[in-house]
């Protein structure tokens, strides 16, 4: 049996019209109803051996909101954007479109002064790989939904680029298994995970 590590993705706030690069805003009225809504479904992860979120205060809320008392990761922290920090990406665009088409082009740029994207796989790839390696351990993490994009790539070994592809909706959830450098996407039965629209 491998170690597998479930994603929770933080709550959302009501004013956010696009997600902002490193968003500092707490949980809002409206994310706290989202919590409230979902608790009964994502209790049983409370039962992990193991309960951690992000620094981001969405991230910090969302997991006490759901019962895990959860232990704060840095690791786990958004990507570092640099001068771009609290805008959108709309925003960042306005301001630097050459910046940002070479940012969204090379995973290796760094034009807003900050972390790369393949930087930042890596990041959250290393606190992956340095999970304890017990057969059967069971590790829940609460993180934006930018951090558990990046996991994701690194755990398929997927090209960066397919970053960009992947979707993580509000309080979703997606699990890994496997033991350092050897992960697999795992997708529940509909008998173990209810449905959500």
């Amino acid at each position: 049996m491998a170690l597998r590590v479930t994603f929770v993705a933080a709550a959302g706030s009501s004013t956010v019209l696009s997600e902002r690069f490193e968003d500092p805003r707490p949980l809002d009225q409206t994310g706290w109803g989202e919590v409230q809504r979902v608790a009964h479904e994502l209790l049983p992860l409370a039962a992990a051996d193991l309960r951690y979120c992000s620094p981001a205060p969405r991230s910090r809320a969302t997991g006490e909101g759901l019962g895990y008392a959860p232990l704060v990761q840095l690791a786990l922290r958004d990507c570092d954007m640099g001068r771009w920090r609290g805008l959108t990406l709309g925003e960042a665009m306005a301001r630097e479109p050459e910046a940002v088409d070479a940012w969204l082009a090379d995973p290796r740029s760094t034009p807003h002064g900050g972390e790369s994207l393949l930087d930042f796989i890596g990041r959250v790839g290393n606190w992956l790989d340095t999970r304890p390696a017990e057969d059967g351990c069971r590790v829940v993490a609460v993180a934006e939904p930018s951090v558990i994009r990046a996991a994701l790539v690194y755990a398929l070994k997927a090209p960066p680029g397919t970053y960009w592809n992947i979707d993580v909706r509000s309080l979703s959830t997606i699990s890994v298994a496997g033991r350092p450098g050897r992960w697999s996407l795992r997708l529940e039965s509909v008998s173990t995970q209810p449905l959500r629209a």
